[in-house]
């Protein structure tokens, strides 16, 4: 166990490397003087010169590099050109919001997909299996933002069930924060269930089949035992990946329904840097988002052993 984590902690400081190197050369990629583009058409070239110095882009390439990478390394991620606060603060406070935003998103996508991919492995061939797929399938069609403004309208400008946008105003607290993430959760866990019912339907069934689960129903054993406690438990490993991975994909893939319901988060705040030309926010959410992902990869596969205690590394 120890060799396999000095292992994995290697390939992910590799992973960030290669996160940073790839940050690194998309800036210099970008068309034009990143400086000049950073002020607007209205700069002076003695503003533009200005800032390169600023920012150390008059610097030999390497050594820009190496000075960005020990900083990155050390959790300087540099200072944003249009908050003229250092990254990791404008960050942070973006990340309340995307946060709970995945985690309610990722719970009602647990709550829809799990039992509906459990009946519908179980009944096999039956119209809630036909059905169970068919709807799987049209909730990974239909773009989030149709299915966002569809229900802003109905449930929050209509029926007002829910508030249309925003995040709470400056005084609000902690439920009421929470009250305006309910109806873009629903939109994203309804968009994200689709894949994790399929995997929990094809799981069950492959394990449905297994000689045990037919010696488990010869010994007489309930049906809902054999289902829940035998057939689930060794099916776990697949969902759990695939609960992980849409979990990740929910914190860094949420722009698009963050910028529906105006909500504060990191996918607005990359939507915005980009239009600004706000560089050092652009590396910062691409390092964070990568370190993200490789931590619950890590994560993932060690809940492995808690699920299944066959599994060794």
């Amino acid at each position: 166990m120890t060799s396999y984590l000095a292992r994995r902690l290697v390939g992910m400081v590799v992973v960030i490397l290669l996160v940073l190197t790839i940050a690194f050369v998309i800036v210099r990629l970008a068309p034009g003087d990143p400086a000049a583009l950073m002020l607007g058409p209205e700069a002076t070239p003695q503003d533009a010169e200005a800032l390169r110095a600023r920012l150390g882009l008059d610097r030999p390439i390497l050594v820009q590099y190496l000075t960005f990478a020990g900083n990155a390394l050390r959790g300087d991620l540099g200072t944003s050109i249009f908050f003229n606060r250092p990254v990791t603060e404008v960050l942070a406070g973006r990340a309340e919001p995307t946060i709970f935003l995945a985690l309610m998103s990722l719970a009602i996508a647990l709550v829809i997909a799990t039992p509906i991919g459990i009946l519908a492995a179980y009944r096999r061939g039956s119209w809630l299996d036909q059905g169970a797929i068919s709807t799987a399938m049209l909730a990974a069609s239909v773009p989030s933002f149709w299915t966002g403004l569809m229900l802003q309208r109905w449930l929050a400008t209509e029926l007002g069930w829910f508030p249309a946008a925003g995040y709470g105003g400056p005084d609000a607290d902690f439920l009421e924060r929470m009250r305006h993430l309910i109806l873009p959760s629903i939109v994203l866990g309804i968009v994200n269930s689709a894949l994790i019912l399929r995997f929990t339907r094809a799981s069950m069934l492959d394990i449905l089949g297994e000689d045990y689960i037919r010696t488990a129903r010869s010994k007489g054993m309930r049906e809902r035992r054999v289902v829940l406690r035998h057939a689930l438990k060794n099916a776990a490993i697949p969902i759990i990946t695939i609960v992980g991975l849409t979990f990740a994909l929910l914190v860094s893939g949420a722009v698009v329904t963050e910028r529906v319901f105006n909500i504060p988060g990191l996918g607005n705040l990359v939507v915005s840097a980009v239009l600004r030309r706000d560089y050092p926010v652009i590396q910062g959410t691409l390092i964070v988002v990568a370190s993200l992902y490789v931590l619950i990869n890590l994560l993932t596969d060690l809940l492995y052993l808690v699920v299944d205690k066959r599994v060794r590394y």
